[in-house]
């Protein structure tokens, strides 16, 4: 896991959050928890993306497969 991975994901947080504090303040509930939903998603997705990395690495460092 790289530190430009972490600020990715912090960045992300970050954003999604204020977008979530202005929608809230703009009476856009539905909104807001579509914004939150869809930061999740791609969270998730960059995480998978890196475990997917990470066992690649592994197998190719034991000579799996």
């Amino acid at each position: 896991m790289s530190f430009e991975m972490i600020l990715k994901i912090a960045g992300i947080g970050l954003l999604v959050g204020i977008l979530v504090i202005v929608l809230d303040q703009a009476n856009r509930k539905e909104i807001s928890q579509l914004t939150v939903l869809a930061g999740v998603v791609v969270v998730l997705y960059i995480v998978v993306q890196a475990v997917g990395d990470l066992f690649s690495l592994v197998k190719s460092v034991f000579q799996l497969y």
